[in-house]
């Protein structure tokens, strides 16, 4: 349910655009990673995966510090610190030549990224709480994810044209304004962006370490099995590419088409989609995305080299399934979480909650390299598995979470809604 505050939020249509505008900056990057300095410094490709990947080892304690920060000074002034990291970092990106400074303008951003991520769930929940209009936390999220996916592909698409020339300038021009992108979305939020402060109940005072979500058992299987579901949604970006390579043997420009297609259908669906997700309990639309998660694994099992036109209309419908999980479950799955926490601990529990996407990164990689080292559709039906579990798991958890978080109040319910045309301020 949402959470009693003194007064009401303000800056819902900003806090979206600059969510926008901060995915942008993120989706500039999306095509480069290590392309970027090898392009513009003498550092060994090794060595700059080595810096790389220890960049993001060092953010795995942020998290649990970025918890403790929201709980204490609210989750917005985390956020836009952040994106002033990020900023920060990517300046450094134009002008970093060696392995230190290389290691330093990384870990910049990798820890940006790390307290955006483990604060931005909290600030979305609180904008909701303190929202003037009808829209629910299921819907806030669902815009937001929409929003996102959105800037994400237009900064990816941006960066494919502008870098195509392969100079050493355009590549700083991306950093430059990668860099702009973050300090925009900042100044915006600060700006703009009100959340009153929520009232504690009585029944969640006491209730705000990490003790407390140690114990909390069924929020700790949440999280266990989000970390199945997160890992879902990261390998069609992940394994497209080389499956349609080395197994499918289709053209580059089909595997393109097929992850911009998922984009555009995320970017266009998810506020539709989030208005009417309410209706339901969450758990039961969380089941839904794995059932479906759990058909496409079978499906890219079952596909295979063919004629062009029938790999690709089979390839077609087996991302439909995909994208229709990735559009329920991600509004979903991050309503329930913050609706399970207690509001005096809320951005300890969002943030310890992105551990099952942190821990998923980490694990995709070597999940589908090696299993489909085995065989090409090892990892499919292993992961169609995963989610059949991960279906039945979540529908055993709904008996155990607090009842209050398995459905929000429609606006139709709420005797205090103003109208959901008000919103976003």
């Amino acid at each position: 349910m949402g959470t009693n505050r003194a007064g009401r939020s303000r800056g819902g249509a900003i806090l979206v655009a600059a969510l926008t505008v901060d995915s942008v900056g993120n989706g500039l990057f999306l095509p480069l990673s290590l392309v970027y300095f090898l392009r513009l410094t003498d550092v060994p490709l090794a060595l700059l995966g080595v810096l790389l990947s220890a960049a993001t080892v060092l953010t795995l304690p942020v998290p649990l510090w970025a918890g403790a920060l929201a709980d204490r000074v609210g989750a917005l002034p985390v956020v836009v610190a952040a994106q002033l990291l990020q900023a920060a970092g990517y300046l450094a990106y134009a002008w970093v030549r060696s392995p230190v400074g290389v290691f330093a303008a990384a870990a910049l951003v990798a820890v940006g990224v790390r307290f955006f991520w483990s604060a931005v769930f909290t600030a979305v929940a609180d904008y909701a709480d303190g929202s003037p209009g009808g829209w629910t936390r299921d819907t806030w999220y669902a815009i937001s994810n929409g929003a996102r996916t959105a800037g994400l592909a237009v900064g990816g698409l941006t960066t494919g044209v502008v870098v195509a020339d392969g100079r050493a300038g355009t590549y700083r021009a991306v950093a430059y304004v990668a860099a702009a992108c973050f300090a925009l979305a900042a100044v915006l939020i600060a700006a703009c962006v009100r959340i009153p402060p929520a009232a504690v109940r009585p029944a969640d005072k006491g209730r705000g370490g990490y003790a407390t979500l140690v114990r909390d058992r069924p929020f700790l299987a949440l999280i266990g099995l989000n970390t199945v579901f997160a890992l879902s949604s990261m390998m069609l970006g992940l394994a497209l590419p080389t499956v349609m390579l080395t197994d499918l043997r289709g053209p580059a420009w089909l595997t393109s088409g097929i992850l911009a297609g998922n984009a555009f259908l995320v970017a266009l669906l998810s506020a539709p989609v989030g208005t009417r997700l309410p209706r339901h309990r969450r758990t039961r639309t969380i089941a839904l995305a794995a059932a479906l998660w759990t058909a496409w694994g079978i499906a890219m099992a079952a596909l295979g080299p063919g004629r062009l036109g029938v790999v690709a209309a089979l390839l077609v419908t087996a991302t439909l399934l995909f994208t229709v999980a990735e559009l329920v479950h991600a509004p979903a799955s991050a309503a329930l979480a913050a609706a399970a926490a207690p509001v005096a601990a809320r951005g300890r529990y969002l943030a310890a909650f992105q551990y099952s996407f942190v821990i998923a990164s980490m694990v995709a990689p070597a999940f589908f390299g090696t299993l489909y080292e085995v065989d090409t559709a090892a990892p499919w039906l292993a992961l169609a598995l995963l989610n059949a579990v991960g279906v039945a798991g979540i529908l055993r958890l709904e008996r155990v979470l607090p009842p209050n978080s398995l459905r929000e109040p429609t606006p139709a319910d709420r005797p205090s809604a103003v109208g959901a045309s008000a919103a976003a301020d």
